[in-house]
């Protein structure tokens, strides 16, 4: 008979010998984007790519209802494309709608339900909405007080009121415009007291916001970006609800940017440059339980920004 001892110890090294990509076996879906390795991703609960295709930089992306992928190929252009690699659709915000010579970025966008495109153009500080041939359909002017063109804007949502939910990366602070772009909340992300150090990684803090979604209740959850930290915010701007750095037993955050919220109410949540003894994303209960991570450095990197759960109980973002 095999000592329990000689056993356990067996297990924990052939554990300890998988490869990275084992850590994401028996988990969620995926649609993910890697700024290190230049890929964007279809990874399937088994831990396989399914299917994949060459990028440069990106900070959003989403898949569909009718299949085909939504992403960033540059900070300026969009396209929609098949699982088959055909593109059926692009914008370019470098050269499209006035833009023709200015410093434009873009950092997030969003298929609307009517079939146009929701695009956030940071430099130029606006959100756009385009039809298929390019059209400008609608313009909202952005409160900017610190312009970046690389940094005006994160993660931007229409919300199901047609107002948006707006990420202000160099302001810190997450904004509401109506649709004639006056601003009706705010919420500036607090550092809690400690100074501000640069960087990417956990040694680095500040108020960078990535990522902020509207709640069933009225809340508002935040990626705090660099604050390594989620808050719950409430429309009086009380936190009734926070994760920080140090809270999952065994895990850093660092720059906290995609979410995702389940329908049993849990959380997946971009661990972004944080290294690779941490997972790159991660799922928690209310109560901080994590239940799920994922953890692949073989076919993504450091500095992998966005991430969608596509199981099949979600609704494509």
């Amino acid at each position: 008979m095999i000592p329990v001892s000689l056993l356990a110890s067996v297990l924990a090294f052939v554990i300890g010998s998988l490869p990275a990509r084992a850590a994401a076996l028996a988990g969620h879906r995926l649609l993910i984007g890697d700024d290190s390795k230049g890929r964007i991703a279809i990874v399937e609960s088994d831990g396989h790519l399914s299917w994949e295709h060459k990028i440069g930089p990106i900070h959003d992306l989403a898949l569909l209802p009718g299949g085909n992928i939504l992403f960033q190929t540059s900070w300026t252009r969009i396209v929609e494309m098949t699982p088959a690699h055909e593109t059926v659709w692009s914008y370019d915000s470098a050269t499209q709608n006035g833009n023709e010579g200015k410093q434009v970025e873009v950092h997030a966008f969003q298929r609307l339900p009517d079939g146009s495109t929701m695009i956030a153009e940071s430099g130029v500080a606006r959100i756009i909405e385009v039809d298929r041939s390019g059209k400008l359909l609608h313009t909202v002017r952005l409160k900017i007080d610190h312009p970046s063109t690389h940094s005006d804007t994160r993660m931007v949502r229409r919300l199901a009121n047609g107002h948006y939910l707006v990420c202000h990366e160099s302001d810190g602070a997450v904004r509401e415009y109506d649709a004639d772009g006056k601003v009706v909340w705010d919420f500036p992300v607090p550092l809690f007291g400690q100074e501000s150090k640069p960087g990417h990684g956990p040694e680095a803090f500040g108020n960078a916001v990535f990522g902020a979604v509207r709640l069933a209740n009225g809340n508002t959850l935040v990626a705090a970006g660099n604050g390594h930290s989620l808050l719950e915010v409430t429309p009086q701007k009380e936190i009734v609800w926070k994760v920080a750095q140090h809270d999952l037993p065994g895990i850093t955050l660092a720059w906290i940017t995609s979410l995702n919220v389940l329908p049993n109410g849990h959380i997946v949540f971009g661990n972004c440059h944080a290294g690779p003894d941490n997972p790159q994303i991660i799922e928690i209960t209310r109560d901080k339980q994590v239940v799920w991570s994922f953890k692949d450095f073989e076919h993504f990197g450091n500095s992998m920004p966005v991430s969608a759960v596509l199981d099949g109980s979600m609704k494509p973002l």
